[in-house]
C-alpha cells in the first residue's frame, strides 16, 4: 500500500502553458509536488518504525509489542486508514480497532479493525458515533495492553465528542473557519468544547499509549494536532474566551457555547489535563511525517531534473493573498548568474478572512493575489494543498504564469474582483488552471513551488 500522486487534469494544465518552455516547466511542478506527497505517504510513515517486534519511541527509549497483553488500534483524521493499515502489517494480533476518515473509498485491510466514514471540516453524525466507537475500544484497554493511536490532519472534525449539541459545534466551527482565526486559535475553542480533545481521550485508557502523528501545523505542536488528544493541553478556558473575543464572535457562537466557556472560566467544568497530570505517564507522542520532509523531497526532486533549488521557509502563515504577492515579489528580484533554472519552495499554512460568497481556498487565492505580478514575468507559481482538498471546493490548487493575466483579460476575467469575492476556484476553472488531484490520504499542509528561468 502507498500513495501515488495523479493529476486528473495533469494534460491540460501542461497544455495551458503558452511555449514549450513554460510547457515542460508546468510539467515539472506537477512531478515535483507528486514527490512531495509520496515522500510522506502515511503507510510508510508508519510502518518504517517497526523493527520486528520492537517500536522505537525515542532516542533512547524501546517498546517490545510481546510484552503487551493485548493490542488496540484507533485512529482519526485524512492520514488515517493509511497509518493504520501501516500497523495492521507490522503487528499480527490486533484484538480491535476502529478508524474515521474523510474519504468514503477508503478501508483498512483488516478484519477486527472498523473504518467509519466522518465529515471535514464540519463534524457530522458520522463523527460522533464513529467517536464512540473509539471510545468504547480505549475503555477496553487494561495495564497490560497496548493502544496504537493514529493522529492526522482532520482530526479534529473527525473524533468529535462536543459538550453542545452537533448544531451548535457545527455553526461554531462554521464561525471559526471564516474568521481568519489561526488553526492554534480554532483548536483552543475544540478542545473546550470537547470530551476527548485536549488530552481528554487518554483519560479513558489505564494502557499504555503509542501516538503516531503526522502533522498539519506549523512547527509541529503536539498539543495542537487534530486538537492533541493524547497530548497534555497548556490552553485554558480563558483563552478559549479570549480568542472568541478577539475575533468578535463572543455575541455570534450560540448560547450553549457561550455559557459552557464561561462556566470553564469560572471552574464548573474541569479544565483539560496538563502537563504534570499522571495520565500521561506511559503516553509516547511521535512525529512520523510533516511538512519539512515533504519540501525535502520536493527539493531532491527539482534538483534532480535540472533546477537550482532554494527552500524558503517551511513555516509560512500569514494572509493568503498578501503572502502570494510576497513569494512572487521575492522570487522575481532574486538574482543567481550560475543558474538558468531555479526553483523556489516553501511550505506552511496561510489563512483566508472570507468575505465574499465565493468558491475556493487558500492555495488557490494565493496564486490568484499574484496573477497580476506574474504578468510578463519569468515567473511560474503554483501552491498546493497535499490533502488534495483546498477550502471549500474540489481543487488542489491553482497554477499561474506570465500569460495568465493576458488569457483571463481573454475571456473577461478581472483577478481583482474574484479575489475580492473569494471566487479563486471559479477563476481557474474558468482557465482550466485549477489543480484536480481528489483526496491525496494524508495533510502536511500547503506547498508552494515557483519557477524562475
Amino acid at each position: 500500500m502507498g500513495l501515488t500522486m495523479i493529476f486528473k487534469n495533469r494534460d491540460q494544465i501542461v497544455k495551458n502553458g503558452q511555449t514549450i518552455e513554460l510547457k515542460q516547466i508546468r510539467s515539472d511542478i506537477l512531478d515535483i509536488f507528486s514527490a512531495a506527497v509520496n515522500a510522506v505517504d502515511p503507510y510508510k510513515a508508519v510502518k518504517t518504525r517497526f523493527r520486528n517486534d520492537v517500536i522505537s519511541v525515542s532516542q533512547s527509549e524501546s517498546l517490545e509489542i510481546s510484552d503487551f497483553e493485548n493490542i488496540y488500534l484507533v485512529g482519526f483524521g485524512k492520514a488515517s486508514v493509511g497509518m493504520a493499515q501501516g500497523v495492521c502489517d507490522s503487528v499480527k494480533n490486533i484484538q480491535e480497532g476502529a478508524v474515521v476518515t474523510n474519504e468514503i473509498d477508503k478501508k483498512v485491510e483488516h478484519s477486527n479493525v472498523s473504518t467509519f466514514v466522518g465529515r471535514h471540516p464540519i463534524p457530522d453524525e458520522n463523527s460522533l458515533k464513529a467517536t464512540e466507537e473509539i471510545i468504547r475500544i480505549v475503555k477496553k484497554c487494561d495495564r497490560d495492553d497496548l493502544l496504537f493511536v493514529l493522529i492526522s490532519g482532520g482530526g479534529s472534525s473527525l473524533l468529535c465528542k462536543p459538550r453542545v449539541k452537533l448544531l451548535d459545534m457545527q455553526r461554531t466551527t462554521d464561525l471559526l473557519l471564516k474568521s481568519g482565526a489561526d488553526i492554534n486559535e480554532i483548536n483552543t475553542i475544540r478542545k473546550h468544547l470537547s470530551f476527548v480533545k485536549g488530552g481528554q481521550l487518554v483519560k479513558y485508557s489505564r494502557s499504555t499509549v503509542v501516538s503516531f502523528i503526522i502533522s498539519d501545523i506549523i512547527g509541529d505542536p503536539l498539543e495542537f494536532i487534530a486538537s492533541g488528544p493524547t497530548h497534555p493541553d497548556s490552553t485554558t478556558y480563558i483563552d478559549a474566551h479570549d480568542i472568541l473575543k478577539k475575533h468578535g464572535l463572543l455575541e455570534k457562537v450560540p448560547v450553549s457555547v457561550k455559557e459552557t466557556i464561561i462556566d470553564g472560566v469560572n471552574g464548573k467544568i474541569p479544565e483539560t489535563p496538563k502537563e504534570r497530570d499522571p495520565i500521561f505517564k506511559k503516553v509516547y507522542n511521535i512525529i512520523v511525517a510533516n511538512n519539512k520532509i515533504a519540501c525535502k523531497a520536493a527539493e531532491e526532486k527539482a534538483g534532480e531534473i535540472g533546477y537550482k533549488t532554494m527552500i524558503l521557509t517551511t513555516s509560512l502563515d500569514g494572509e493568503a493573498r498578501e503572502v502570494g504577492k510576497y513569494l512572487v515579489e521575492k522570487t522575481v528580484n532574486y538574482i543567481n548568474s550560475y543558474a538558468k533554472k531555479n526553483a523556489f519552495i516553501s511550505g506552511g499554512e496561510t489563512t483566508v478572512t472570507v468575505k465574499g460568497k465565493g468558491q475556493g481556498g487558500r492555495n488557490q487565492e494565493m496564486v490568484l493575489s499574484s496573477v497580476k505580478d506574474l504578468d510578463e514575468k519569468d515567473v511560474v507559481f503554483a501552491s498546493f494543498a497535499t490533502d488534495g482538498i483546498d477550502g471549500n471546493s474540489d481543487a488542489a490548487g491553482a497554477i499561474a504564469d506570465r500569460y495568465t493575466f493576458k488569457r483571463a483579460q481573454e475571456k473577461g476575467l478581472d483577478p481583482t474582483r474574484f479575489l475580492l469575492e473569494n471566487n479563486s476556484y471559479k477563476f481557474f476553472k474558468e482557465l482550466n488552471d485549477v489543480l484536480l488531484t481528489g483526496p491525496t490520504g494524508t495533510n502536511v499542509m500547503d506547498i508552494q513551488i515557483l519557477i524562475k528561468k
